[in-house]
């Protein structure tokens, strides 16, 4: 009995050890992603800030269908709700500091999330794709109509955020928008990483495998499920404010469709369920089209959905999911 106590404590023991190496590999990853990226592109910066904008999306996306099996195509209604708060606070409420203007992008998208958490939460399957889609046009619409405070169809502008602690100015460079940017999503990666690992992160996956057991169990599946909206909507905030932040603008892209769905396709090619899935698919996603666009203007679309198509066909897990599957099996066969 003793001997079975001690192998399932060092087999919990190993199982930690190698959640936080994991947890140290991605930061280390992503340290060394962004330092390749400044030194490898000097001259467009903005590029990197803006991948550590969708980065932090694209995370807010796959806590709602990725951990927790939620169907959505109207995500950027949250990204898009944190863009304008933040914005809004600056442009028409003269709040320029970077880190109020943040936390007015997390308290929009969370409340964004949590409104539209209710409504899609109501179906399932179809019917909640439906729904998601629907918002998107709402809110979308919304902004287009509140033109005194929006922008409009013209967008929202005089957003000038001021230097961060007073001391790094947002240049045209844009060195400050990118260290910004990569801080936040190292920040925010590494609280995801607790969130997912933490009782509340399992009970959604949960939810996921098999709600019928976990209400039967006691817990409330949709209570569960709105919190983790709320959550991630504060999440996209971040990535909508760090937009508005960096580019001093924000248009009805944010709130579109297209948003959506491109953020969702990330997800896939990354593989779903997975922050380092979510992360690598982006920076793929985004690296890929930027230069396939460059060198074919005219049919960057084919070659984009070709790769799109040949992950979906031979790499069903995304292209980290994948991966990640192969090696545990390498290691399985050793053991």
């Amino acid at each position: 009995m003793a001997l079975v106590i001690n192998n399932e404590n060092e087999r919990l023991q190993h199982r930690r050890r190698g959640t936080i190496g994991r947890d140290l590999a991605g930061i280390g990853v992503i340290i060394a992603v962004a330092t390749i990226g400044y030194f490898a592109f000097p001259d467009n910066l903005a590029l990197l800030t803006r991948m550590a904008t969708i980065a932090l999306f694209v995370l807010s996306l796959d806590l709602v269908t990725g951990y927790c099996g939620v169907a959505t195509l109207g995500h950027a209604a949250l990204f898009g709700s944190g863009a304008y708060a933040a914005g809004i606070v600056s442009a028409h409420y003269g709040i320029n500091d970077p880190l109020l203007m943040m936390l007015a992008g997390i308290a929009g998208g969370a409340v964004a999330g949590l409104l539209c958490g209710i409504v899609i939460l109501r179906a399932h399957g179809l019917p909640q794709l439906v729904l998601s889609i629907a918002l998107i046009n709402l809110f979308h619409e919304f902004a287009n109509k509140a033109s005194s405070w929006t922008g409009g169809s013209d967008g929202l502008s005089g957003i000038a955020p001021d230097p961060i602690f007073g001391i790094f100015e947002f240049d045209l460079y844009g060195q400050t928008a990118f260290f910004f940017g990569m801080a936040l999503l190292l920040v925010v990666f590494v609280l995801l990483r607790l969130l997912v690992r933490s009782p509340f992160g399992m009970l959604c996956r949960a939810i996921k495998q098999d709600p019928l057991r976990v209400r039967a169990m006691g817990a409330s599946p949709k209570a569960a499920l709105i919190r983790m909206y709320g959550i991630s909507g504060a999440v996209a905030g971040v990535g909508g404010a760090l937009n508005a932040i960096s580019t001093q603008v924000v248009g009805l892209d944010s709130l579109s469709f297209t948003q959506s769905a491109e953020a969702l396709v990330m997800l896939v090619l990354g593989g779903t369920g997975s922050l380092f899935g979510a992360l690598s698919g982006t920076v793929i996603f985004m690296l890929f089209e930027d230069y396939v666009s460059a060198a074919n203007p005219f049919h960057w679309l084919t070659m984009v959905g070709a790769l799109l198509i040949a992950v979906v066909l031979f790499a069903p897990k995304g292209l980290y999911g994948t991966a990640a599957a192969f090696i545990d099996r390498r290691r399985e066969q050793r053991s």
